[in-house]
């Protein structure tokens, strides 16, 4: 039986009847004179014939609350996770998830949900925060992102360590190398330390070629100097020559050289739409997709969407390496099924 609600143009409201609601399934929030429903909370109930409001039906309730900014997708993803048999609540972002079977003062949520268009953009600094606060609330940070034809995506959203996940590569000698355009040859037989260490591209049996990012992090850390003529290029000079025709070399840098300061293997990720491959010890498979941004770099979420497919499509994690100052926070997208 339909319990009686009334919305006075903001707020829709119950007596103390409808505490049943909030005691037995977790809606509303009990006040001193009864229940107070979210716009999401009560046009849901409205629909499924659980409360009744005076002088609106589904339709004209629906039109009414469409004007607050999102109300829609918020709606659609409310409804979404409570047919999914979730309670839900409004919370920090949008929404507080709680474990399947529990409800507020009986267990604790499990989620913590932001809504999302395809069309919002990323914003990497906001994200970081927001997933930063959500762990220290010992929840799980997930994106639901609801597309223009209103079909929902889950995405979670994880800030991961990459300290001890490979095994050590061996060490490479120093040596000089030969500046080629943005690039620099170094003489050395196949089967040499800097290929075992997974440095460069062969031009033949006797000469290696080092890519920008590669001979960047190899100067910066002493084993390779650069040369050109009779001259030596110092790392400044080539990062401003060689970024000249590469605006995103700064940033790819400092992605590449944290990579490699865990003993993982970076290598192009252009066939993949991304700055790099990235393989873990000697294995001979990627093992994600790494693409650089500034940490307060917006992209469009249907970017995030298309690297996301990618990487899983080629059975690889998608990371985002997001650079601020010499630091690197990396941001891992994956989607999740609720």
């Amino acid at each position: 039986m339909a319990v009686k609600a009334v919305f006075d143009g903001t707020t829709v409201r119950m007596g103390k009847d409808g505490r049943s609601l909030y005691e037995q399934s977790g809606y509303g929030r009990p006040d001193r004179d009864g229940l107070r429903l979210s716009p999401q909370e009560a046009l849901y109930l409205l629909h499924r014939q659980r409360i009744d409001v005076p002088g609106y039906t589904f339709d004209t309730l629906f039109a009414e609350f469409c004007e607050l900014p999102n109300f829609l997708r918020t709606f659609l993803v409310y409804r979404d996770l409570r047919e999914r048999g979730y309670v839900v609540q409004a919370g920090p972002h949008d929404f507080r998830v709680f474990r399947r079977g529990e409800r507020p003062n009986k267990g604790e949520s499990l989620y913590l949900v932001r809504v999302l268009s395809e069309r919002d953009p990323i914003r990497f600094g906001k994200l970081i925060d927001e997933v930063v606060a959500s762990k220290n609330m010992r929840k799980q940070y997930v994106l639901a992102v609801v597309d223009d034809e209103d079909e929902l995506t889950y995405y979670e959203i994880k800030l991961p360590k990459l300290a001890g996940a490979c095994s050590t590569l061996p060490p490479v000698s120093r040596r000089d190398a030969v500046l080629v355009g943005k690039s620099a040859m170094v003489g050395t037989p196949a089967g040499s330390d800097l290929e075992l260490a997974g440095y460069g591209k062969r031009l033949d049996p006797e000469r290696l070629i080092l890519s920008p990012v590669e001979l960047l992090y190899l100067m910066a850390n002493g084993t390779i100097t650069l040369v050109r003529g009779k001259e030596t290029v110092d790392p400044a000079a080539f990062l401003a020559m060689a970024g000249g025709t590469d605006q995103e070399l700064s940033i790819k840098n400092a992605v590449y050289a944290e990579l490699r300061s865990h003993d993982y293997t970076p290598r192009t990720g252009y066939k993949f739409g991304h700055h790099f491959r990235v393989y873990c010890g000697t294995s001979v498979h990627s093992d994600l997709l790494v693409h650089a941004v500034e940490k307060e770099a917006e992209l469009p979420m249907s970017i995030i969407s298309r690297s996301v497919r990618m990487a899983h499509s080629v059975k690889k994690k998608m990371f985002f390496g997001a650079v601020h100052s010499s630091l690197v926070q990396f941001v891992e997208f994956a989607r999740i099924k609720l």
